[in-house]
């Protein structure tokens, strides 16, 4: 073995010690509430496919349709000639569901982030994050050379602060636009590991008070708020007044991508200067023809039936795991269902408490995986339970009870 293995292995050893290692399991089958790892098919909450449209007919159909009449790549990056029709066909149908002027689709959320915040600041700029942002906007904050500041979770007060503090390091406004600072405000609407909501309209009010720009990322939200189900920010009547929203097409809407959607300026821009977009070979015309047909999925009057029957699910899971989260030591967890979400997550803490967890649940063929350093913070290891409409009322029951089984038996 070569001393760089040698390294990699030390460094693997460590990981084990802690209870942080990781490793990829091979699903054998189509995401749903059962899911086949290696021999055993196992009741799956663990899948952000919220609405249960990742296996839907319609957006196979229009998967299938999309590779039949335009192949399976797109051949080149979206400038050179990979904008195909079903990418422009996709981007209309999300800024119409959105309500705005625009709208622009990128590979993955991940690229999403990163394309467009280091295409926004640069090095004289301030960006301010909620402490608990995804780990795609903290890279991005970072690959930007922006001066970054963090601002305690949904803690209005700090975040106040901190753009008082910005106030004051913003340069007054020069004949030359490239060397004004500019300020930008990024937080989840519904938080990815925690499931809370961001007070949209407090923090709207705080931006504009101050000048600031607001980016609001709604991977979690898309889909399942509001009257069109566009998000938080519509069900917080905010969402004209928020200059960036951004979202991913592999959740809810059942597909794989990410989205930017503002106004026509914000799109031409990032067309122009986002990196992640401009380098990249376009994503499959497949992919994108099936989260248009989510998006209009979404829309439908099937759409909303789900969209009930998902909220009538989370809440007989709540009222079951309620009781057992609140029997935890004070001090060692944070409300397991702090606001209406598909994510109820039940806090452990400790890293080897949540893979022994999550093992146990295995052990009666449920599958939540532990969440761990560095998802959440050290300390704040979690089973992160999430909620589809494909499961039944029968399979949540099995969940509370063997999560029951497994508090009982600490």
């Amino acid at each position: 073995m070569n001393s760089f293995d040698e390294e990699l292995n030390r460094r693997l050893a460590a990981l084990r010690q802690q209870n942080l290692h990781r490793e990829l399991r091979r699903v054998d089958s189509q995401q749903s509430s059962r899911i086949k790892i290696g021999s055993k098919t196992l009741l799956n909450f663990s899948s952000n496919d919220y609405l249960g449209l990742a296996n839907d007919p319609i957006l196979k159909e229009a998967a299938i349709k999309a590779i039949e009449r335009f192949g399976a790549g797109s051949g080149a990056s979206r400038l050179i000639c990979g904008s195909l029709a079903p990418h422009h066909e996709l981007e209309e149908t999300l800024a119409n569901f959105k309500g705005t002027e625009a709208a622009l689709s990128f590979s993955t959320g991940y690229a999403t982030a990163t394309g467009t915040i280091c295409a926004l600041l640069g090095k004289n700029d301030i960006i301010i994050l909620d402490k608990l942002v995804h780990a795609c906007i903290v890279d991005a904050a970072r690959l930007s050379s922006a001066k970054i500041r963090v601002f305690a979770h949904n803690d209005l007060d700090d975040l106040e602060k901190i753009l008082k503090w910005a106030k004051k390091n913003i340069q007054h406004p020069t004949s030359n636009i490239q060397h004004r600072k500019r300020v930008l405000i990024v937080t989840e609407s519904v938080f990815s590991m925690d499931g809370d909501a961001a007070p949209l309209r407090d923090i709207v009010a705080l931006k504009e008070k101050h000048g600031a720009w607001l980016m609001v990322d709604e991977a979690h939200a898309t889909g399942l708020y509001g009257k069109n189900r566009r998000g938080l920010a519509e069900e917080s009547g905010v969402s004209e007044r928020i200059e960036i929203q951004m979202g991913t097409l592999g959740k809810a809407v059942g597909a794989s991508g990410g989205y930017i959607c503002g106004t026509r300026p914000l799109i031409d821009f990032l067309v122009n200067r986002a990196r992640s977009f401009i380098f990249s070979t376009a994503p499959v015309p497949a992919a994108a023809a099936a989260a248009t047909a989510g998006v209009r999925f979404i829309q439908s009057s099937e759409g909303e039936r789900r969209w009930r029957t998902l909220w009538e699910r989370v809440e007989q899971c709540r009222t079951g795991i309620l009781p057992i989260s609140d029997s935890a030591k004070d001090g060692d967890r944070r409300d397991a269902c702090p606001t209406l979400s598909a994510i109820i997550p039940i806090l452990i803490g400790d890293e080897a408490g949540a893979v022994a967890a999550s093992a146990a649940l295995r052990e009666q063929d449920i599958f939540v995986p532990a969440i761990r350093y560095p998802t959440v913070a050290r300390g704040q290891a979690r089973l992160r339970v999430t909620l589809t409409v494909t499961h039944t009322p029968d399979d949540v029951s099995e969940l509370v009870a063997a999560l029951q089984s497994i508090h009982n038996h600490k």
